[in-house]
């Protein structure tokens, strides 16, 4: 049985090596192996050798940070509290560990009379003790009355509809060691939990169920997410830094505790008590969108047996990209969808959603199109008229075939269901911008960046901001949000439309030209006529809508090369 576990990159092999022979001349039993590197093989031998080991010795350097196996071997260390970590090259450890005390071995050249040295020996030797401590306790009292009483494992519950992804928030740990800051530590878990059960994209265990696990180490997170029913593990922590107090939050997966996503979020203390809810909504609204990226990656991925629920995000994913390729992809998706789940209301406003989107993008008038998607959304809402989602897409629907006074009624009614709804905030932005209500579409496109922090969809956020401002002849604060969607979706050739426009307002006539080329390669099946279509329906109540159709015929040609 081994002592130690040693995790690090591959780059670090040989002061790896050094590590392992110095330290077994120390008298430990030292496990690490340097022909399989975890960076390549997550293997059983190696995760089995991991969870076992008394003490976890992580070489931080600038390429094992960058690892997300050395950084989930840690994590699993330090929440078996088996985590001795050293520095053996300058780097900014992540943001989890960086307030975990480190041994500072940089440059150190295997000298066993180094006193930097001798203390991590004695630090691995106080672990690998208590470890071993306790692991002897636990056998006789403890894993008996867990195994007795733990509830057994629930069997995944997919049926052809999906399900949601969900989430399971553990207790954060109270790094400070202050009493002050365990009640906070517990208090800021329930109000996450709270916040997050507002959110339309995630389903969220209660603290109840996850309760059990406040006061005791979790040996097998998997075994844990199989009881809970879960996909996915937010764990963190709390931790007063000088004049402020620190929250480090992390994401796992589920099945692996490989970690997905992290970020820390701080607050000064003596302003804690007026910031805690606004702490709280950062930290959920980074979760919902990092999750909501997630899922989409994983529906993208998945090759085959997809729930309705795994193509509706596909949809998702594939019509906000806007081009050609991606809404036929959309389109086909949520009709699928549909077809496997012809009772699921969410799969109908995507069908619905998606062909109002190809519409106002690529279609003539059509009062027959338009019929048909009305159709479409009144099979939603008689399915599913109380779901916040089902609600945004009508909304979106809605608005792409110019009826924004409904979109703004049903985007409403999604917030009274889910506050923190990024979509709906989104599309009443949109509804009142087609209302020419100015402020109104400014303060619902704000509210959207806020609940979705970072989520890969805000680059058309800018666009219709850009937009509001235009109608409003603010230049040059049009040109400000589409160069900030720009910087977000290179490709995106709305916003070079929307430079288009300002640069010929501005008499920039070859910049003018210059963007509408760049829209025309971005968007290559656009036509003149298409394009006049588009500006009618995002602008058509403007008194200079016509002279901006002009515009584009006078540059087309010119465009075109």
């Amino acid at each position: 049985m081994h002592d130690l576990f040693i995790s690090y990159g591959r780059a670090d092999e040989d002061i790896a090596r050094l590590f392992a022979s110095t330290l077994q001349a120390e008298g430990f039993a030292v496990w690490w192996d340097e022909t399989l590197r975890s960076g390549d093989t997550y293997d059983e031998v190696i995760e089995k050798a991991l969870r076992q080991a008394p003490a976890v010795v992580v070489l931080w350097s600038a390429t094992s940070v960058q690892s997300r196996w050395v950084r989930s071997e840690a994590t699993i260390g330090d929440r078996h509290g088996a985590l001795v970590p050293a520095m053996i090259a300058p780097c900014e450890r992540p943001i989890m560990f960086e307030l975990t005390q480190t041994a500072d071995l940089t440059g150190w050249n295997g000298d066993q009379s180094d006193p930097r040295w001798q203390a991590l020996v004695s630090d691995i030797r106080e672990v690998v003790e208590r470890r071993k401590s306790k692991d002897a306790a636990d056998t006789e009292v403890i894993r008996p009355q867990a195994t007795a009483h733990a509830p057994p494992p629930l069997p995944p519950r997919e049926g052809v509809e999906g399900e949601l992804p969900s989430l399971a928030v553990l207790p954060f740990k109270n790094r400070s060691g202050l009493e002050d800051d365990d009640v906070f530590a517990i208090g800021l878990v329930e109000d996450v939990i709270d916040a997050l059960s507002q959110a339309a994209e995630l389903r969220v265990i209660s603290s109840s169920a996850v309760a059990r696990y406040r006061d005791g180490e979790i040996a097998d997170i998997e075994a844990m997410a199989r009881s809970l029913g879960v996909r996915y593990i937010l764990e963190g922590n709390v931790r007063r830094r000088m004049k402020s107090l620190r929250v480090t939050a992390q994401l796992l997966d589920a099945r692996t505790g490989t970690i997905l996503w992290t970020q820390k979020f701080e607050r000064p203390l003596d302003e804690l008590a007026e910031l805690e809810e606004e702490l709280v909504l950062e930290v959920a609204a980074h979760l919902n969108s990092q999750v909501n990226r997630l899922e989409m990656e994983r529906a993208l991925k998945k090759p085959e047996n997809l729930t309705a629920w795994e193509l509706v995000t596909r949809a998702v994913a594939n019509y906000r990209q806007i081009t050609g390729e991606t809404l036929l992809l959309a389109l086909q998706d949520a009709q699928k969808a549909v077809e496997i789940a012809p009772s699921y209301g969410l799969a109908h406003a995507m069908l619905a959603d998606a062909n109002a989107t190809i519409y106002m993008h690529a279609s003539p008038d059509d009062p027959d199109a338009i019929e048909k998607i009305n159709a479409e959304i009144g099979r939603a809402l008689s399915l599913d008229p109380d779901n916040p989602m089902v609600l945004a897409h009508v909304a979106e629907a809605y608005n792409y075939i110019g009826q924004p006074e409904d979109a703004l009624i049903y985007a409403q009614r999604a917030l009274e269901k889910s506050p923190n709804f990024g979509l709906a905030h989104y599309n009443a932005g949109i509804a009142h911008a087609l209302l020419h209500n100015a402020d109104e579409a400014l303060e619902q496109f704000d509210l959207e960046i806020v609940q979705a922090p970072g989520a890969h969809t805000q680059f058309a956020t800018y666009v219709w901001k850009g937009s509001v401002h235009l109608r409003d002849g603010k230049l040059a604060e049009a040109r400000r949000q589409y160069d900030r969607a720009l910087r977000l979706n290179h490709t995106s050739a709305a916003a070079y439309l929307g430079l288009f426009l300002v640069d010929k307002h501005e008499g920039n006539h070859r910049e003018a030209a210059g963007n509408l080329a760049k829209m025309r390669e971005h968007d290559p099946q656009v036509t003149l006529e298409l394009l006049r279509l588009r500006l009618q329906r995002w602008f058509g109540k403007l008194e200079h809508c016509g002279q901006m159709c002009d515009w584009a015929q006078e540059h087309w040609e010119e465009a075109a090369g």
